[in-house]
This record gives structure tokens, sequence and C-alpha cells, in this order.
């Protein structure tokens, strides 16, 4: 049995599910996400808690029972409290800004590098801390935008300049030895 599977989801206050046929509609406080899941699982609602249950114990089937509750959770979650993820930029002369709603990178580059957010997605930018802070509802769609903004710099090994996670350990090394006489 998938443990994560078996798991039952508990609906917090102010979030509504709506079942289709192997469809799941999640509204919130903060938004809206629909997921479609496959038809071999199968999505109930008893009051607040939710359960996913499937139709045999095949492999696939059962990879699908774990995917799907996982899915329904990260949607609960997202419309009620949301998402975030922390990019921190490192670096003499590197510095995140906001221009409206876009982000701007200035990472070592002869011209500033501008980062539009998609659709459900905001940008918070500390500038004395240099963090950059993306939200949204959407858990997928979050770590997607951060992994692209990490994307533009990464971080270099040697220095360690460049954008990285919070928290995120960067391997230094320790750079060529100089000439011997």
């Amino acid at each position: 049995m998938s443990r994560i599977g078996q798991m039952p989801i508990k609906l917090p206050e102010g979030v509504k599910v709506t079942i289709e046929e192997n469809a799941v509609r999640v509204e919130g406080p903060k938004g809206n996400l629909e997921q479609i899941f496959r038809p071999e699982i199968s999505v109930k609602l008893n009051q607040d808690v939710l359960t996913v249950e499937r139709v045999n114990d095949e492999p696939q089937i059962r990879a699908f029972h774990g995917l799907t509750r996982a899915l329904i959770n990260n949607m609960v979650v997202g419309v009620s409290a949301g998402f975030e993820k922390v990019l921190q930029v490192e670096g003499v002369g590197y510095r995140p800004d906001m221009d409206g709603k876009d982000l701007i990178l200035y990472v070592g580059f002869s011209h500033d590098v501008r980062v539009s957010p998609p659709e459900g997605i905001t940008f918070e930018v500390d500038t004395r801390a240099r963090l950059i802070r993306v939200q949204g509802i959407d858990k997928q769609l979050v770590g997607h935008v951060a992994a692209d903004i990490r994307k533009i710099r990464p971080p270099e090994p040697y220095k360690g300049k460049g954008i990285r996670y919070q928290g995120e350990y960067v391997r230094r090394k320790a750079g060529k030895a100089g000439k011997v006489a």
C-alpha cells in the first residue's frame, strides 16, 4: 500500500473542493487550482476530509495513487497558505531590484536582466539583504520560476558569486596555485 496515498487530506477553513469525473478543483482565499487525475484513481470527499483510493495494486497505479494525493495536498496548501522560494544574490556589485512587477538583476553582465513574473507569481525584493522572494499558490510554478532565476547566474565555485537558494551550500575550490620560482 502507498503510505502517502493512504493519508487523508484535512481541508483547512475557507477551502472548498469540487470533484468531477477525473478532475479536482480547489478554491481558497488565495485563489483557485485545478488538477486532472488518472481514471484508475478516485477521490472522495467526506465533510472536510479528502481520501484518495485506487482500483488495484499494479505498480504503475500504486505510483499514481501517491502522486495524486501529493498533488491534491499541494493544491490545498497552496490556496490556503501559498508557497515561497527565497533566493540570495552574492557578489560585489550584484543586486536585485524591482521595476513595478518586474524583477531586475544586476549580476555582472554588461546589461541588466529583466524577469517578468508569469501569471500567479509575485516577486518581493529585500535590497539590503539581497534576497528575492518568489511567491505563488502553485508549488510547481514557484519552483520552476525560482530555478529559472537561479539559472541566470548560478553560483560559481571559486568566489561563490551568483544567485543561490537561501541556505544552499556551494562547494568552494581553492583556485590555481601561484607561480613557483
